[in-house]
C-alpha cells in the first residue's frame, strides 16, 4: 500500500507541476518573448541540470546502440512535435476551451497504446472513469461556445498530432524504464535531444525580434528557472517513474487532470476565482479519475490469482 501511495503521489506532483507551468508561461508570453525562444532554453537547462545530477550520484548515463533510436523518438514525441502542435493548435483553433478538450482525449488514445503494444488490460470502470473525468473537466474549464479561428479544423488537426505524440512520448519512456534506464537519465536525453530539434527554431524565429533587455531580464530568467527546475527536471523525472509503475493508459488518464491543477493553481495564487458549478466539476473529475484506479487494480488483481 505504501508504494502504490507513492507511485500515485509522484503522478499528483507531476501533474500539480505542469498545472503551474501555464501559469509561468503565460507570465513569460505576456512580456512578449516567443515560444521559439524560451522553451528550447527551458528544456536545454532542464536537461544539463540531469546531467550534474546524474553525475553527482554517480548514475550510469551510458546507452546501448540498440536504444538510441528509442531515446531519439522519445524527445521528436516530447517536447519538439508535442509543444509544436499544442502551442500552434491554440493558436489556430482561436479557442483555449475546444484545444484544453482536445488534449484531455489523450487517456483514451493511450489506453488503446497501452493494450496493443504493451498488452496492458482495459477495464469499463476505466472507460467510464475517463468519460465521467471529461465531463468534470468540461465545467472546470468553464466550456461554453468560443469564438473559432479560421483555421479552426487544421488547428483541431494539429492538436490530434500533439495528443498521438504524447501517446509516443509515454510508450517510448515506458519502453526505456523497462530496460532498466533510470528515470533522470531518461529525461536528461530527452531534454538535450530535443533542444537539438528546436535549434533551427530557436536561430531564426526565437531570435527575430531579440532585446537583451527583455530577453536578460529577472522577470523572465525566474519563471524560466521555474519551468526548468520544477516542471522539466522534476515533474518529468517523476513522470517516469509514474509511467514505468502505472502502464502508458493508467498513468496517461492523470493528463486529464492538467486544466483542473491549473485552475486549482489560478484560485490559489488569487488570479481567477472558482465558481460553485466549477467546484462541482472538480469533484466529477477526481471521482472519474479514482474509478480508473479502481478498475485497473481489479483487473490485475483478477490476472495474478488466475
Amino acid at each position: 500500500m505504501k508504494s502504490k501511495f507513492l507511485v500515485y503521489l509522484t503522478a499528483l506532483t507531476s501533474i500539480a507541476l505542469w498545472g503551474l507551468s501555464y501559469i509561468w508561461c503565460d507570465r513569460i508570453l505576456a512580456l512578449g518573448i516567443p515560444v521559439e525562444y524560451f522553451l528550447p532554453f527551458r528544456i536545454f537547462i532542464a536537461g544539463v541540470l540531469l546531467l550534474a545530477v546524474n553525475l553527482v550520484f554517480r548514475i550510469s548515463i551510458k546507452v546501448r546502440k540498440s536504444d538510441w533510436v528509442t531515446f531519439l523518438l522519445l524527445a521528436l514525441c516530447e517536447p519538439f512535435i508535442y509543444f509544436f502542435c499544442e502551442t500552434y493548435g491554440i493558436q489556430f483553433t482561436e479557442s483555449p476551451t475546444i484545444s484544453a478538450l482536445v488534449i484531455a482525449t489523450t487517456p483514451i488514445v493511450a489506453m488503446g497504446a497501452g493494450f496493443l503494444f504493451f498488452k496492458e488490460s482495459v477495464s469499463w470502470q476505466s472507460i467510464v472513469g475517463i468519460l465521467i473525468c471529461l465531463a468534470g473537466l468540461v465545467l472546470v474549464s468553464k466550456a461554453r461556445p468560443d469564438t473559432s479561428g479560421r483555421l479552426f479544423i487544421f488547428g483541431i488537426l494539429v492538436l490530434l498530432i500533439a495528443v498521438f505524440a504524447e501517446v509516443g512520448h509515454a510508450s517510448c519512456t515506458k519502453a526505456l524504464a523497462e530496460a532498466s534506464y533510470q528515470p533522470t537519465v531518461i529525461v536528461m536525453y530527452q531534454f538535450l535531444i530535443g533542444s537539438v530539434y528546436f535549434l533551427p527554431m530557436l536561430l531564426t524565429r526565437g531570435l527575430e525580434n531579440y532585446e537583451p533587455e527583455l530577453y536578460l531580464s529577472h522577470d523572465f530568467f525566474v519563471p524560466l528557472l521555474n519551468l526548468s527546475i520544477l516542471c522539466s527536471c522534476a515533474a518529468f523525472s517523476l513522470w517516469a517513474i509514474a509511467i514505468k509503475h502505472l502502464g502508458v493508459g493508467r498513468s496517461s488518464i492523470f493528463l486529464a487532470m492538467i486544466p483542473v491543477a491549473t485552475a486549482l493553481w489560478g484560485w490559489i495564487l488569487g488570479d481567477e476565482k472558482l465558481l460553485a458549478w466549477q467546484w462541482a466539476g472538480l469533484g466529477i473529475a477526481i471521482c472519474g479519475l479514482i474509478l480508473t484506479q479502481v478498475g485497473g487494480k481489479r483487473k490485475s488483481g483478477e490476472k495474478s490469482q488466475s
